[in-house]
């Protein structure tokens, strides 16, 4: 990939409205952001977790991880990387931000974001998942699951929580097999500069609108290229979200 220097950042906060602590829940006896951890280092050798909690920094480095500390003041991931980035010396040409959330991410989840920068036109890249057309349209309307479009470049052309496109004259309930929708992964990679500059921006009419921060990057014109992943992941969101991903482990074993 043109010798680019990649490395992987995983934002890690303790608070949460929903599931406090959640990075340091335990899954099959191992906490959850180790399971990220271990699972982007296997394609990646430079990770690190941004964290503004003494405590998640300890169990990091107990477990021979490396953690950086950052401000508690944050309004994204997108701002911790940036602060976690210089504070590890900022020698990368790529920083991938990783949920710290999502402990059965897949390598070939990373390998594919880190392909859309053979594109020397591709200032951040995303993933996208086509949207199984065997499911209610109920799923595909769900505010919680933003949308995509993108060109013949696999650009994106814009996010929303809305369903797009609208299928003019086809019942609602025939969407999902009369066209091939995409819903957003969010992880997110940017080229050092880029990351420099959008954190700079202020909030955007779209962004505020839709609650979406990649919608500043795009009214701000940066090329967002995407990559598809058929990949299911479980964001650990709530302590029912773990209870699942518990069950999934299970499983696997």
């Amino acid at each position: 990939m043109n010798n680019l220097k990649f490395i992987g950042i995983i934002p890690a906060r303790y608070a949460s409205t929903r599931f406090p602590g959640k990075p340091l829940a335990l899954l099959g006896g191992i906490t959850v952001i180790e399971r990220v951890y271990r699972q982007v280092s296997l394609v990646l050798d430079n990770v690190i977790v941004a964290t503004d909690d003494d405590r998640i920094k300890d169990a990091v480095e107990a477990f021979g991880g490396k953690a950086v500390m950052t401000s508690s003041t944050h309004r994204s991931g997108t701002d911790r990387c940036r602060e976690a980035y210089i504070n590890n010396g900022g020698n990368e040409h790529v920083i991938i931000n990783i949920q710290g959330d999502e402990p059965f991410i897949h390598p070939d989840q990373i390998k594919a974001i880190m392909s859309c920068f053979n594109d020397e036109a591709t200032d951040i890249a995303t993933l996208i998942r086509p949207f199984d057309p065997t499911l209610p349209v109920g799923e595909l309307i769900n505010p919680n699951s933003p949308k995509v479009v993108v060109d013949s470049n696999m650009n994106a052309l814009y996010f929303s929580r809305s369903v797009i496109p609208y299928l003019r004259g086809v019942e609602q309930d025939k969407w999902p097999s009369s066209h091939q929708f995409y819903t957003h992964i969010g992880m997110y990679a940017y080229r050092a500069h880029v990351l420099d500059e959008i954190t700079q921006l202020p909030q955007s009419p779209l962004e505020l609108a839709e609650s979406l921060e990649q919608l500043r990057w795009l009214e701000n014109s940066y090329v967002i290229k995407t990559a598809v992943s058929n990949i299911e992941t479980v964001g650990i969101d709530t302590p029912e979200d773990l209870e699942r991903a518990a069950a999934i482990l299970a499983s696997k074993k």
